[in-house]
């Protein structure tokens, strides 16, 4: 689905490398996280997903389109939809259902089929209520559900959030990523999560660690989080789970091995 060879880039050739020599391969129906401190490269290495920046050095490809191909970028925009930190950005319209179809309407969508669109997005994304809202006057967690819709309402095959939870709160993160997640599992859309809380790579197939432009750890979170020390050197939290287990297990109050949820903790307890 998704395929960066070799890349590298800087913002200004007088400037020290942002991402060196980056590969990642990414396949179609899988939910990925990209964790890093501030500074890393992960948002860098998002934006080359889809085009808004290009590589110096190696190659982004879509399912085949190069992204320095500039007769395929809008292609391959129609297929990755991006969702920011900050979803006042991405909105252009007085109300919500005319935010949706702004984007539609770029895309030459015809008029007669915009309405289905635009509701079932919404529905999807629990916003249908708000249609006629103005954004301003939804909550941050609303605001980052339109953002959502307004990418599903195009029909992307590819998903990336970069840091799209960060101006959260806890219970606007969790609704977020329950959406995320339900449009992974039940309809195969390919999720990209930019991501510095731990916490929320736990669904996820595979991760990516980033320090200082380069992949350094790799691996499913079973795999990853067997080595909390190794990310802990690196400024990154463990879920809080992984780490309560290890504690446990260092005054003997819980077996080998370890468990990603406080469920499978508790459960460890009793055994």
């Amino acid at each position: 689905m998704i395929k960066v060879s070799n890349v590298t880039f800087h913002y200004g050739k007088d400037r020290p490398a942002v991402l060196k020599d980056i590969d990642v391969t990414i396949n179609r129906g899988q939910y990925v996280s990209i964790i890093g401190h501030n500074g890393s490269g992960k948002s860098t290495l998002a934006r080359l997903l889809n085009g808004l920046l290009l590589p110096e050095e190696g190659t982004v490809e879509i399912q085949g389109l190069s992204t320095a191909n500039e007769e395929e970028i809008w292609k391959i925009r129609h297929k990755v939809g991006m969702v920011f930190q900050n979803p006042d950005n991405q909105f252009v319209a007085p109300t919500v259902e005319d935010d949706l179809a702004f984007g539609l309407e770029n895309l030459g969508v015809d008029p007669e089929k915009m309405e289905g669109r635009i509701r079932d997005a919404l529905e999807r994304v629990d916003m249908l209520p708000y249609r006629h809202t103005e954004p301003s006057r939804l909550s941050g967690g609303q605001k980052q559900r339109v953002a959502i819709g307004g990418m599903l309402a195009l029909h992307p095959e590819v998903l990336v959030l970069d840091e799209a939870t960060a101006m959260l709160d806890p219970k606007g993160r969790r609704d977020v990523l329950d959406i995320v997640k339900r449009m992974n599992e039940e309809e195969g859309i390919t999720i990209i999560q930019i991501t510095h809380y731990l916490e929320e790579t736990l669904n996820s197939h595979y991760i990516y660690v980033m320090d200082q432009g380069q992949i350094v750890k790799e691996g499913t979170p079973t795999q990853l989080y067997q080595n909390p020390d190794l990310l802990r050197k690196l400024g990154l939290d463990v879920p809080f789970a992984v780490d309560l287990h290890f504690r446990l297990q260092n005054k003997g109050l819980v077996g080998e091995g370890f468990s990603l949820t406080s469920e499978g903790v508790i459960s460890a307890l009793w055994t």
